[in-house]
């Protein structure tokens, strides 16, 4: 019979998430294997970095040891930490060896934290508990040689091997997928080369993470991380001009086949862009670094307007960014104004789709989780939310880890990255096959 840990799905996930996204691999438990530190020891060691939870009745904590060890002397760092409401909290206690922290010899009264499986019993400092913020139930044992330790009682203990989740042959499927993704899209011609260049209109609320998107795509592509569309998450933002970006492949220099149009960010009732202005821009009279004006739209005349614009000018898809972490908290008035901008875009027969950034920081995501992001209970959630409150199809809305403070790329983040930009080009060639042949006669 397999030997199965007392943690919930929940406990593991936020356990895992909080050393850095681990894969746990039960290696030892108290009630099946015995209550023996000399157990512990002889399953657990040159194991790799484990993980040692600790029940004391209601109260789950532990130990993280940060290394592998070999011999009963090597000393490995130890960090602590307990399960709160919502979170767990931690507490570095420096160094220690396998004979000091199991108790293999005798017990170290120097030590913060000691193991004595064999008494099923832990000894801790009474300030490193007030630390852990624990509220355990301590025994009544006599014995206690210094005052301020304090000795819990241990009802079960587990021990965990811990692996990364992007593990080596993980990290080969990753990088397969993404020269795939690479070349798919560098390689892509609209339908029937009705355009040259796809153009997909970026929209949504400020600090919603439109331009950081247009940076992280463009990260991507160039090799290295790139900041050219300044960012910005106040009231106010940052992107009051329309911007049309195209961006250059940094192998051979050559535009790719899309471009992404940034947009000042959608405002509560008379904030934000225009109506009007959003029309013109998806039927392609609005060009590049027209000023945004909330109170009066562009004109003919303007010397940013098109007169006459032609289907390359148009938008061909439409994305709504919104953050992931607060799609649910959009006002009556912003989600009025969302459905009204989808009425105009369904007139225009423009494929539309939803974008929700910052996946990562949602409660339990790791980085090992974007190999299989939409299987993801937390993100399932989110998605269904705005299935249910916008009227989106589950498989138009996509999700991304935008690139705001990192220094290098990350392939497991550039794959949601150009997973979701490939499936706005497919949008669009929707939208242009959708299209009636008096439409396009004008190409490119």
């Amino acid at each position: 019979m397999a030997v199965t840990t007392c943690l919930t799905k929940m406990q593991e996930k936020k356990l895992q998430s909080c050393f850095g996204g681990k894969r746990f691999t039960l290696l030892y438990k108290a009630s099946v294997h015995d209550f023996s530190g000399y157990n512990v020891y002889q399953r657990c060691n040159n194991q790799g970095p484990t993980v040692m939870v600790i029940y004391s009745g209601h109260d789950i904590f532990g130990a993280y040891i940060k290394d592998s060890y070999q011999e009963y002397g090597d000393r490995v760092p130890i960090v602590l930490f307990a399960f709160q409401k919502n979170e767990i909290s931690e507490c570095k206690i420096g160094a220690y060896s396998p004979s000091t922290f199991l108790c293999l010899y005798k017990e170290d009264n120097c030590s913060e934290f000691l193991l004595n499986l064999d008494g099923k019993k832990v000894t801790m400092k009474s300030d490193t508990i007030e630390k852990l913020q624990l509220k355990v139930q301590v025994s009544n044992e006599r014995h206690q040689k210094h005052q301020k330790d304090q000795i819990i009682s241990v009802k079960e203990c587990e021990v965990f091997r811990c692996e990364d989740l992007l593990d080596k042959r993980n990290m080969e499927e990753i990088t397969q997928l993404h020269k795939s993704l690479l070349f798919d899209i560098k390689s892509y011609r609209p339908y029937r080369d009705l355009v040259r260049q796809i153009q997909i209109l970026l929209l949504g609320p400020t600090g919603a993470g439109k331009s950081s998107f247009f940076n992280s795509v463009k990260s991507v592509f160039r090799g290295h991380v790139t900041h050219q569309a300044l960012v910005g998450s106040d009231a106010a933002g940052v992107s009051d001009k329309y911007r049309v970006y195209s961006i250059k492949d940094a192998g051979h220099n050559n535009s790719l086949p899309f471009i992404l149009c940034d947009s000042m960010g959608l405002g509560e009732e008379d904030k934000g862009p225009c109506m009007d202005d959003i029309v013109y821009i998806l039927k392609g009279h609005i060009s590049d670094r027209y000023q945004f004006n909330s109170m009066k739209p562009i004109t003919p005349g303007h010397s940013n307007y098109i007169e006459n614009p032609l289907l390359k000018d148009r938008i061909h898809c439409a994305v709504f960014v919104f953050n992931i972490n607060s799609v649910e908290h959009l006002s009556y008035e912003m989600m009025a104004k969302i459905k009204k901008i989808r009425r105009e875009l369904i007139k225009c027969g423009i494929i539309h789709v939803v974008l929700l950034t910052h996946v990562d920081s949602l409660d339990l995501i790791t980085k090992g989780d974007f190999i299989d992001i939409y299987r993801c209970t937390p993100v399932k959630c989110k998605l269904e939310m705005v299935h249910r409150e916008l009227g989106f199809a589950l498989s138009d809305i996509l999700v991304v880890s935008n690139y705001t403070s990192e220094w290098e790329l990350e392939p497991v983040k550039d794959l949601l990255i150009l997973s979701a930009l490939r499936q706005m080009l497919w949008a669009a060639d929707d939208f242009l096959e959708d299209l009636p042949p008096e439409k396009t006669e004008k190409k490119k």
